[in-house]
């Protein structure tokens, strides 16, 4: 792909077709983009690139005629630019199978998958990589804190992606992952997800099974040891396989874990043999087992043990992954993306082990297109266990859930209530921020879970409960 090719990317503002434009551009292509919700951060970075992006679909703006146009997974049938795409007989692909054509063919792809902790999984490898000196690629569907952006092309042979189930595009439905010719890759677990396009648990293990396949002999998969799913599918791997957990069995293991609100330390051993004390400023089991699976990355491309160690230390975290948005009056305010019961259980242990004495309160928002459906409507009513107080917002745009499927608030209140948890559903932001503002004490610790805005919900809460102090102390 040597020659400049004039590229168009159709809803270019997605977190992963934005790192795609700005990874095009620097390789010297031309590139130009086009979405219906052009805002930041992503409108930001493209501008900075001086990368062109048109506001609203329309053929037009295939004028010139590009040499190749990349089509998002978020976009349908009846758009204008697929449309005029398709009756002009323009070349055309997907973002998972324009990344393997224009960069993965002659680098060393590290695919990051599972339903949960990819995304701070891959930064953090990036991160340990990137410190260690071996300049990685990246792709990552969220921030690290403090970079600047979650995409990079460095000059080094390894290209770290977060392999996501979810379909490519509207006319390729294979998960995006079996489009990233995987050398080495970590399954974290697998459990159902997505329901607006998978029928069940086994349609998404057949995914995984796919991945699993395409692994070369002298590839290596890593997963954890306690997964009956990644374990059935690590059976089937042709190459070497890394198991990671808790436990002495595993190959990678953390022991003598230590918690407390600064982060987490434990003894990591190597098939028995200690290697090293290793610390962390992520809180929670889940984040033990994320760290276990980068050192096992790090090894296998010869990372050295301090590198590792410092790596792991100084990784900064993910914005929206039990950030810390900020302290008033004592009370902590998190913003954290949990919206899957396994996940909202995590994070809430998590804080549990962080600081045992402190009252949680935990805001849901469902919003996520399994979590407005009924699928864990029973899950949800034992996600909440380690929380003091539970607030429910209402469903975010109920009407996308298929009639007769959808998440009942109320059922979750009172299956919330009949386990002895504290929990109510106050209504929409405003009245949430109010009982918050009024009920909240020096000390607590509020984290709002939600996969999307939840209507600024953390700056509003914040500045109600400055006001208030300011009020009291006036």
């Amino acid at each position: 792909m040597s020659q400049s090719l004039h590229i168009h990317l159709v809803a270019v503002c997605g977190t992963g077709m934005g790192a795609l434009a700005v990874m095009l551009k620097s390789q010297g292509h031309r590139v130009t983009g086009s979405d219906e919700n052009v805002y930041p951060p992503m409108s930001t970075v493209l501008s900075e690139q001086q990368i062109p992006v048109l506001k609203g679909f329309s053929a037009a703006n295939l004028e010139p005629r590009p040499d190749l146009v990349v089509i998002g997974n978020a976009v349908s049938r009846g758009n204008p630019e697929a449309e005029a795409v398709l009756d002009r007989k323009i070349r055309y692909a997907s973002m998972p199978e324009t990344l393997k054509s224009f960069f993965l063919w002659d680098r060393r792809p590290v695919v990051v998958t599972g339903t949960h902790g990819k995304t701070t999984t891959t930064a953090m490898l990036a991160w340990v990589l990137t410190e260690a000196g071996l300049d990685p690629s990246y792709i990552i569907g969220g921030v690290p804190i403090g970079w600047q952006t979650g995409a990079r092309l460095g000059s080094g042979d390894l290209f770290i992606l977060e392999g996501d189930e979810y379909d490519s595009a509207f006319f390729d439905k294979r998960a995006k992952f079996l489009h990233y010719l995987p050398d080495t890759v970590i399954i974290n677990n697998v459990e159902f997800d997505h329901a607006d396009i998978y029928d069940s648990i086994d349609e998404i293990a057949l995914s995984f099974r796919r991945l699993v396949n395409i692994i070369p002999e002298n590839g290596l998969l890593i997963g954890p040891e306690v997964d009956e799913r990644v374990q059935a599918l690590a059976s089937h791997a042709y190459c070497a396989v890394h198991t990671m957990g808790m436990a002495s069995g595993a190959w990678w293991s953390a022991r003598n874990t230590s918690f407390d609100p600064g982060g987490t330390s434990f003894d990591l051993y190597e098939r028995d043999k200690h290697r090293a004390r290793l610390s962390t400023s992520q809180l929670g089991d889940h984040n033990v087992r994320n760290a276990l699976s980068v050192v096992a990355v790090a090894r296998h491309y010869g990372v050295s043990w301090p590198d590792i160690a410092r790596g792991l230390e100084t990784f900064p975290g993910v914005k929206r992954r039990l950030e810390v948005r900020g302290e008033v009056n004592g009370i902590t305010v998190y913003d954290d993306f949990a919206h899957h019961p396994t996940a909202v259980r995590a994070t809430l242990e998590a804080l549990s082990k962080a600081a045992p004495g402190r009252r949680t309160w935990a805001v849901f928002e469902p919003r996520s297109a399994t979590t407005i459906r009924r699928d864990f409507q029973d899950a949800y009513a034992t996600a909440f266990d380690q929380a003091d107080r539970v607030l429910i917002a209402p469903v975010y745009l109920p009407e996308k859930a298929p009639p007769g499927n959808r998440l009942s608030v109320e059922e979750l209140v009172a299956g919330l209530l009949e386990r002895g948890v504290d929990a109510d559903a106050p209504g929409g932001v405003e009245q949430i921020v109010s009982r918050l503002a009024g009920q909240a004490a020096p000390g607590d610790r509020i984290v709002f879970m939600s996969n999307g805005g939840f209507g600024g919900i953390h700056e509003k809460t914040m500045d109600r409960l400055e006001r208030e102090q300011t009020a009291e102390s006036g």
